[in-house]
């Protein structure tokens, strides 16, 4: 909205109206004429929603996704994440050695979903998953030697990190030091090389080209426990064990999408869509808890 005549450059008035209730002008966000009628032939739409799809640049042969987005149609190969088999593998390797495994997670929402990710998968399996969530106040962001040293005291040989870890470098190379294997599990910016550990998985990590830059933590997780389903039907392992139908734990996800304020695009336009859809079900006791 803005004052002024401003507005005429932006299309005539909207539905019929040009002015809110406190006088301001709607302005209409350009959209190319073209790919209107595309939109309204392509997928039987009526012209403002066809407008609007095209004013959000969607193209003409990604209407029906962003409409209706489905795992199906968009969920991408785990293995376009640079590291994801490793992580699979490193993960997997210690699961049937017995090691004992933990996540570090990141103490806000998406951080905490994605270890409730994990911790779900996990105990789908048979196994558990015990969870270090650092002090905001006295640990601060991400890993630290502190906190290493803190696990490898308490038994872990493999740690997970969640929604953090990608530029813990000193902190990484320090529990390697100390013995103790590491995955990390991120999707912020990176600006320098990633740590030396077991795997680094992030959308956003210099030459990932999985095109899924736009997921939270919880989204790359909820990618993970599709390579982690993968890899284990590949050894065998469901042989005599059910194999955790992920599609349950999408509310987790969307949480941690819609919590750390991602583009809904894409893959993780599904997640998060059926991921609401799923929270609406309140079959979930903790997001009830949460909400009584």
């Amino acid at each position: 909205m803005a004052d002024g005549g401003a507005g005429a450059a932006f299309g005539p008035a909207f539905l019929g109206v040009s002015r809110s209730l406190s006088g301001r002008e709607w302005r209409q966000r350009p959209a190319e004429a073209g790919l209107i009628r595309s939109h309204m032939q392509a997928l039987n739409l009526e012209e403002p929603l066809a407008r609007a799809l095209a004013a959000r640049g969607v193209r003409a042969d990604q209407g029906a996704d962003f409409l209706q987005p489905t795992l199906k149609a968009l969920f991408p190969d785990p293995s376009s994440f640079m590291d994801m088999d490793a992580a699979a593998g490193a993960i997997l390797d210690a699961l049937q050695a017995k090691a004992s495994i933990h996540v570090f997670a990141d103490y806000d929402v998406d951080g905490a979903s994605s270890a409730a990710l994990l911790v779900r998968w996990f105990r789908a399996v048979g196994a558990e998953l015990p969870i270090y969530v650092p002090d905001r106040l006295t640990e601060g962001y991400g890993p630290s030697a502190r906190a290493f040293d803190t696990l490898k005291a308490s038994g872990a040989e493999l740690v997970i990190t969640v929604d953090c870890g990608a530029a813990a470098n000193e902190a990484v190379a320090h529990a390697t030091a100390i013995g103790l294997k590491v995955v990390v599990i991120d999707h912020h910016m990176m600006r320098e090389h990633p740590p030396v550990c077991a795997a680094v998985v992030n959308p956003n990590r210099p030459g990932c080209n999985s095109g899924q830059g736009n997921l939270a933590a919880a989204g790359v997780v909820f990618v993970l426990l599709a390579a982690l389903n993968r890899e284990a039907r590949g050894r065998g392992m469901f042989a005599d064990l059910k194999e955790p139908d992920i599609r349950q734990w999408l509310d987790l996800a969307a949480m941690g999408a819609i919590c750390d304020v991602t583009g809904l695009t894409g893959f993780n336009r599904a997640l998060t869509s059926l991921g609401l859809r799923r929270m609406s079900d309140w079959s979930n006791p903790g997001l009830r808890a949460l909400l009584a």
